[in-house]
């Protein structure tokens, strides 16, 4: 991915796109550098110690089919999670339970709802963030689950009409970075192994797969390619990665899409070169579900870990399990591999504080609500209880109420707010009240009906309970003896005026906007959005309304920006709030902010366009490349969202960092101390050798299907079916090659490797070379509170890195300070070496730029009051 070999490549591609969209000539595509081999994991990493020293002291012990066991996920709907690994029953340990999702238990009962990552994004507190993923990560521990699959930082969110943005934090890298950080220490706080994903510039959900695409009428043959240079990967999409490894995440999920025309899931120069050489990361990488596409290619490429293990679900058959074994056997996969695979797998199981004795078992099952099924639900195999109903919501209600209070963005307020017992109130739209089937009546939550507080995909859970606007206006108006009157049909036009044209009515209006995961369809939006407009007739709602009641307060739910333009303006319009996706809590949560019982602070955690234009990049909707893959150049670079407008000078309508209070305050003050850290220096030295564990026999009668296991349909074994040759047993029509013949040079070499100039050393921390987090200034500012009532202000660091290919300004801190009416609070945010640094793609390095740097602080990215040069 070096510059001099990429951007010429990247240039013909996109000088290709501008003249023909419909095809690419296939000499001139984007195209990913190998990198091998895969690196093994390093005894002395800081903060893995003992867990290297634990998986060793397992793998040290165990047979080749133990370990392909445990690099093989059992098959789609073979167990009761969405995916599992096989056993080792022998040493006692069961399968391990890998379970969606990002914000609660997807098919768990008795279990919370979570606000999004993208609303706890909206709080800028780390310590919510924090709090909000130690909780989840107990709920999944509560039910037996070892992996949760989540934080997500892939979507970053380079379009706004992404699908799944909403599972993410926001198109900040700074900001989704201390989201994932904060997640990840959370997650695995509570004993269970965070992955996060999906590793890398899974940025749309079009033509993520192939027979999701063909199905719809797409005539395509491969993934959608996501097509990058070199500084953009690193300044961008890599940062928040580069966070959670460095905050010890477990495992990492690799993509659907193809990275500059080579799968994420056997991307050596994305698995090998980056993730696991530059920064060093010590967990395993597990594959998407349906995204490995390859066998032999991904094991050398880096993949650890196939789920669920199928080819395609519920087939039986497999790119690893007995194909992996056949692999190690004739040479093709190295043994190291395979010891590495199994190692990164355990390590990640014991560094959370995992243990194979007394390990809890899967009290839930993914495939029915009943408390006795199938064990093994894709054949109905095994009837039994599968389901114990266990209860491990805790007090996270009180939790997601305050989450969902915190992160609630007031936009605008001319006065409107706190209600303080309105006289009448008339609550208009569907976006209030609750879907007629119930709140979880759409499987995967596919459908845009009632409130929205969740959007839909495999990123869900179920409500355990749904609190609605209206139910919650409902008990307040009660408390407050004010009238309430509501119409929940968008389209009651008639009614909906005769209501709001009362003397006294305060109209409020909630609206949404829903996007999701690609396998589902709602209203015609396959995943990714179709525009930016409010669903529903939302925006001509809003319109109707503030014509007819001159106190018109919107409410807004959705899974990032919609356009605004033709309506925010109105005087009649008094306020505007952004209310995300909140989670379960939602009703009780809007009231907490709509009557003052919670002061908002949150910043909005992407830019309000005034058109969809102003962003700049959008989905890729239609196939460019015949029936190839679909090349999406990201020619933007790193000006997304915020970076986009400002390189552009066009004024959007909210800015990025954006939030209103029912309070006041002033900035005074920035000083910067530069500290005495020192110079900075490339890494340099080896690796140990690739250490391998344990013997294994070569002999392919030790291998043959034990008569001691029951056989079942579907299940991914690691046992050959034939023993007379490995070519019978691996049934492949190509079988005989030599690793000499189709693996590119070096990916069998296991002498020690040159450390990368930007990795970690042998003795550090993942996550990069560890003068990167130097601190080298100290900025500080005063904050006070001119109003009348305690509040939390949200002050923004944001730094001008001078280059001419640099945004005007980049968030590089942050803080969320509580501030008692007329004090001073002092704001404190370090700037690390990698903050004012840029990706060198000659050296492979980052570098501080001789350009001249400013730091400002303010409430928002362009309300900056204060600035500083430093030195």
């Amino acid at each position: 991915m070096r510059t001099s070999t990429f951007n010429a490549l990247l240039a013909a591609a996109c000088g290709a796109a501008a003249a023909s969209r419909q095809d690419y000539p296939s000499a001139e595509l984007a195209y990913s550098e190998p990198h091998y081999p895969s690196p093994w994991m390093n005894s002395r990493a800081v903060g893995w110690e003992e867990a290297y020293a634990k998986a060793r002291d397992f793998v040290s012990q165990l047979t080749l089919a133990e370990k392909v066991n445990l690099t093989t996920g059992i098959g789609w709907e073979s167990g009761q999670c969405v995916g599992e690994t096989g056993s080792v029953p022998r040493l006692g340990l069961r399968r391990l339970c890998m379970q969606d999702s990002p914000l609660g238990i997807r098919f768990g009962d008795f279990a919370s709802a979570f606000s999004s990552g993208q609303t706890v994004a909206a709080s800028f507190d780390r310590a919510l963030m924090y709090r909000r993923g130690k909780a989840i990560g107990e709920e999944h521990k509560g039910k037996g689950v070892n992996v949760v699959l989540g934080p997500v930082a892939g979507p970053l969110g380079r379009t706004p009409e992404g699908g799944r943005n909403w599972e993410g934090f926001s198109p900040d890298p700074y900001l989704t970075g201390v989201g994932m950080s904060e997640t990840v220490k959370g997650i695995q706080d509570a004993g269970v192994v965070a992955t996060a994903k999906h590793f890398i510039l899974n940025e749309q959900e079009h033509f993520r797969q192939v027979g999701e695409s063909t199905g719809r009428g797409y005539n395509i043959s491969e993934t959608l390619s996501s097509n990058i240079d070199d500084k953009t990967m690193h300044e961008l999409y890599l940062w928040p990665f580069a966070d959670a490894v460095r905050a010890g995440v477990g495992s990492v999920m690799c993509s659907y899409q193809q990275i500059n025309n080579s799968y994420g899931c056997q991307n050596s120069k994305t698995l090998n070169g980056i993730l696991k050489g530059e920064l060093g990361f010590q967990g395993f990488v597990m594959s998407d579900w349906q995204a490995q596409h390859a066998g032999v290619a991904s094991a050398v490429a880096g993949m650890d870990m196939a789920m669920p293990g199928d080819t395609e679900f519920q087939t039986g058959l497999s790119f690893w399990g007995a194909n992996l074994t056949v692999a190690v056997l004739n040479g093709t996969v190295p043994a190291y591999r395979i010891d590495d695979m199994a190692m990164r797998i355990m390590a990640a199981f014991f560094k959370v504080g995992q243990t194979v004795e007394g390990l809890e078992p899967i009290n839930m099952d993914s495939w029915t609500s009943d408390t006795y099924g199938y064990l093994h639900a894709g054949v109905q195999d095994g009837y039994q209880q599968v389901n114990w109903h266990v209860d491990v919501q805790s007090d996270h209600g009180n939790l997601i109420r305050e989450i969902a209070g915190k992160s609630t963005v007031l936009l605008k307020n001319d006065g409107a707010l706190p209600l303080k017992k309105p006289k009448f109130l008339a609550v208009i739209g569907e976006d209030a009240g609750p879907n007629p089937l119930g709140p979880n009546g759409c499987a995967d939550r596919g459908c845009n009906d009632g409130t929205l507080a969740m959007a839909w995909g495999s990123g869900t859970a179920n409500f355990p309970y749904l609190s609605t606007p209206l139910e919650a206006l409902n008990q307040q108006a009660i408390d407050d003896h004010t009238r309430l009157e509501a119409v929940l049909d968008n389209y009651a036009t008639d009614t909906i005026a005769s209501l709001v044209k009362q003397d006294a009515a305060t109209a409020l209006v909630f609206v949404n906007a829903n996007s999701g995961e690609g396998f589902i369809d709602v209203d015609g939006n396959e995943g990714d959005r179709t525009n930016l407009t409010l669903w529903g007739n939302g925006d001509e709602l809003i319109k109707t309304v503030s014509s007819l009641c001159n106190n018109t307060i919107v409410v807004i739910h959705s899974v990032g920006p919609t356009l605004v333009t033709d309506w925010y303006d109105s005087p009649n319009i008094t306020a505007i709030l952004w209310a995300g996706l909140p989670g379960q809590e939602s009703g009780r949560a809007i009231v907490d902010v709509l009557y003052g019982k919670v002061n908002p602070a949150a910043r909005t955690p992407f830019t309000w366009a005034a058109k969809r234009e102003d962003y700049g990049a959008d989905v890729l909707y239609e196939p460019n490349n015949g029936n190839g893959a679909p090349q999406q150049d990201y020619t933007e670079g790193i000006f997304i969202d915020y970076r986009a407008l400002d390189k552009a000078d066009i004024k959007p309508i909210f800015e990025f960092g954006f939030g209103l209070s029912y309070t006041s305050f002033k900035y005074a003050d920035i000083q910067v101390e530069k500290t005495n850290a020192g110079p900075y220096t490339p890494t340099t030295g080896k690796t140990t050798k690739a250490p391998t564990f344990g013997n294994f026999s070569k002999n392919i009668e030790d291998y043959a299907f034990p008569k001691s296991v029951r056989y079942i349909r579907e299940f991914i074994y690691p046992f050959l079916n034939a023993t007379s040759s490995l070519k019978d047993a691996s049934s492949d029509p190509e079988y005989g090659r030599t690793a000499e013949e189709f693996l590119p040079p070096g990916a069998l070499d296991s002498e020690a490797q040159n450390l990368q100039p930007a990795a970690p050393a042998l003795a550090d921390a993942p996550g990069g070379n560890r003068l990167l987090w130097d601190e080298l200034y100290i900025v500080t500012a005063k904050i006070t509170n001119t109003g009348d009532i305690v509040g939390d202000e949200v002050p923004q660091l944001y730094v001008s890195l001078g280059g001419p290919d640099d945004p005007p300004v980049v968030l590089r801190g942050f803080d969320r300070i509580r501030i008692e009416p007329g004090q001073t609070a002092t704001f404190r945010a370090p700037l690390t070496r990698r903050d004012v640094s840029n990706w060198d793609t000659d050296s492979q390095n980052w570098v501080v730029s001789k350009y001249a740097k400013t730091v400002f602080v303010g409430p928002s990215s362009r309300n900056l009051p204060l600035k500083a040069k430093l030195s």
